[in-house]
This record gives structure tokens, C-alpha cells and sequence, in this order.
């Protein structure tokens, strides 16, 4: 395998004044990339700036909430200004409004997806265009989440936006292709101000913070890790080792990496002349139906106390 060199590449990563925003652009600018973070919090902005700069890297700050054309603009236009190309965006920016359905408003769903599904679009737009016009080809990598890959309860508008997220990548990388722009989903699991939140997570977090290193279960075994664990994946995929990797949504997280499926059919039955209520519901559940999906994230396998 080649060692990754980004040197002369220049990539924006939205959202990218903390948290793993910050630990992609911060794995980008070490291995040589020049980098547009992006925050809405400008101070957040400069600090992340700050910290890339002090760390031997090329980075500047453009402090704009994603989700319009012109926000997209802006950090495209940025890049060309600054470090005279973009070779690398990362679609990380995401807030979120968790609320059951029922309870759900319609800001709540508004505001996730225009910040989550269509920043991920506007963005991936403008790169797409400058790419192409670049002809050297490209990366796009777009930030899933297991809550798109299986739902979550209280978060339709988030896991949503991140289904259709990975829908996208599995779109553009055949729409992208000729052009040697590569696009991939990938669908990290760490140390959070969002995992925080969870009551089995939050004592280990805890722990962590005062220097002591995350188990071995949650490591490996649930592939929970910190921001930094994600973070190797981005150089990775935007580097020519990965030239022949589009079109996938690649999970890490702790210890482990995975390769997540695409949706595709389980079970057929066949009836001849076709199917009525009466026959499915006699067939359903020794056909079909014998095996359901399961939905949801998975619970945390801890160890017995």
C-alpha cells in the first residue's frame, strides 16, 4: 500500500470546528491537504484554525451555516481563493432536533434536513462543478450515520436525512465516475458531545477524559472509539490508494472498520397471474415473511457486572 500523500490537495470539511469534523480536517492537514474548516461559530472556527496552523498545517476558517446554494458557494469559492483548487470535500455539518413523530414539529424536521440532506447536496453540487471543470478528478465523502443505515427511535428526521445521504453517494458515484471523482458514505461511531448523551455510554466517555482508555468491548466489539479512531478513513479514501473505492458506505469507529451492505431483496415468492390479499396472506409466512428484518441500532453488549 502506498503511504498517503495529500500534498497540493486542498479539501473543506463542513462543520469542522469540533468534534469529528475537527478530528477529519486536523487527519487531512496531516498528511499534507490544505483545509476550509467551516463552523457557524466563528470564534470555534478560528480556534479549529488555529490548532491546524500551530499543528504544521494550511488552513483558513469560513464561518457559514450550510444547507443554501450559496453557502456552498462560498466554501467552494473559498478554497480556489485561498489554496488555488478543491480536491477533497467532507460533508460533515449535522445539528439535531430529536423528537418522537408525534411530537416532531415541522421546524424540527425542516431544520435537520435542510442542514443534514440538502447542505450534504449543495455542497456536493458545487464541489461536483468545480471538480469536473478541474478535470483531475476528486473526492466526496459524505458522513453517514448507523441511525440512516437502521433508524433510531426519535430521530426520523435525522436518520432520514442520513438514509438519503447514503442514497446519494450510491448515486453520484455512478454519475461522477468519468470523472474520476470518487464518492463514498461513512458511518462513524465515536466519543461525542452526541454519544455523551447516552447513559451506557457516559461513564466510559467520562473515564476517558480523565485518561483512561476506552474497554476492549467498546473498542472492538461495538467499534466505539474517539473522533481521531474516524478519522483515518477520510485521508484514506481521499488519497489515490483509494482511486477504485466509490459508490460504498464504509463504518468506523474504536478498533474496527466495516463494510455496511446496500439494501437488496432478501426473500421472493412468485404467484402466477400475480398476487391477491388472500394468497399473500396465506403465503406471507413461509415465504417471505419467514425471517423479518430487524430495525433499530443495536443495543450495547456490555459485560456482565
Amino acid at each position: 500500500m502506498p503511504s498517503i500523500d495529500l500534498t497540493g490537495k486542498v479539501a473543506v470539511v463542513t462543520g469542522s470546528g469540533r468534534g469529528l469534523g475537527l478530528a477529519y480536517a486536523h487527519a487531512l492537514a496531516a498528511h499534507g491537504a490544505s483545509v476550509v474548516v467551516n463552523d457557524v461559530d466563528e470564534a470555534v472556527a478560528d480556534a479549529a484554525v488555529k490548532s491546524l496552523t500551530e499543528a504544521g498545517g494550511r488552513a483558513v476558517a469560513e464561518v457559514v451555516a450550510v444547507g443554501t446554494s450559496e453557502a456552498a458557494d462560498r466554501l467552494v469559492d473559498r478554497a480556489v481563493a485561498e489554496f488555488g483548487r478543491l480536491d477533497v470535500l467532507v460533508t460533515n455539518a449535522g445539528i439535531l432536533r430529536d423528537k418522537v413523530l408525534w411530537k416532531m414539529t415541522d421546524d424540527d424536521f425542516d431544520a435537520v434536513i435542510t442542514t443534514h440532506l440538502k447542505g450534504t447536496f449543495t455542497c456536493a453540487r458545487a464541489a461536483a462543478v468545480r471538480m469536473r471543470e478541474q478535470g483531475e478528478g476528486g473526492t466526496l465523502v459524505l458522513v453517514g450515520s448507523p441511525a440512516g443505515q437502521r433508524g433510531n427511535f426519535g430521530q426520523t428526521n435525522y436518520a432520514a436525512a442520513k438514509a438519503g445521504i447514503a442514497a446519494m453517494a450510491r448515486t453520484w458515484s455512478m454519475e461522477l465516475g468519468r470523472a474520476n471523482i470518487t464518492v463514498n458514505a461513512i458511518v462513524p461511531v465515536a466519543a461525542t458531545a452526541m454519544t455523551e448523551t447516552i447513559p451506557a455510554f457516559a461513564p466510559y466517555i467520562e473515564a476517558m477524559k480523565n485518561g483512561a482508555p476506552l474497554p476492549d468491548f467498546l473498542r472492538k466489539g461495538e467499534g466505539f472509539g474517539t473522533p481521531e479512531d474516524c478519522a483515518a478513513l477520510v485521508p484514506f479514501l481521499a488519497s489515490e490508494a483509494a482511486r477504485g473505492i466509490t459508490g460504498q458506505a464504509i463504518g468506523i469507529g474504536g478498533d474496527k472498520v466495516a463494510l455496511w451492505s446496500h439494501p437488496q431483496e432478501v426473500r421472493a415468492a412468485y404467484a402466477d397471474g400475480g398476487w391477491t390479499p388472500d394468497a399473500l396472506s396465506d403465503a406471507w409466512h413461509t415465504s417471505v415473511g419467514a425471517e423479518l428484518q430487524t430495525v433499530g441500532i443495536p443495543a450495547p453488549k456490555f459485560p456482565e457486572a
